[in-house]
């Protein structure tokens, strides 16, 4: 039972990310101007858009989970004081706790890896 918790965790934790660069990649132009609004180069949207699709996935399927997930943690608190450092919008201060949260989750899995349903997971050798 601890298998399927991990992976539907891992899923979860994940989903967010992959939708969010598939909205990027359709309304392209809107982000990169979203993201200059904060005084960053908009072109930075496409090395956003890749590791909010590579990573994930290899968190989801467990091929090197802890490090993509540490790099996820960083990027998520990186964007939530880039973007969402406004506390007078309340708005802005869920989505700042939600990516604080998000690191929290991603910070699990680098101290605690993935269990048996993993493309990496280490192998169980019997004795005979």
């Amino acid at each position: 039972m601890a298998n399927v918790f991990d992976l539907i965790g891992r899923v979860f934790i994940s989903a967010l990310f992959l939708i969010s660069a598939f909205n990027k990649i359709f309304n392209l132009e809107g982000s990169m101007n979203w993201m200059e609004g904060f005084n960053v180069p908009g072109f930075l949207i496409f090395p956003a858009i890749a590791v909010e699709i590579i990573l994930p996935v290899l968190v989801i399927v467990g091929y090197q989970a802890r490090i993509a997930a540490g790099i996820l943690a960083f990027f998520c608190i990186i964007t939530a004081f880039l973007f969402h450092f406004d506390f007078s919008n309340q708005s802005q201060f869920i989505s700042f706790l939600k990516n604080i949260g998000l690191a929290g989750g991603f910070l699990f899995i680098v101290a605690n890896g993935t269990k048996d349903w993993a493309v990496d997971r280490e192998k169980k050798y019997v004795r005979l």
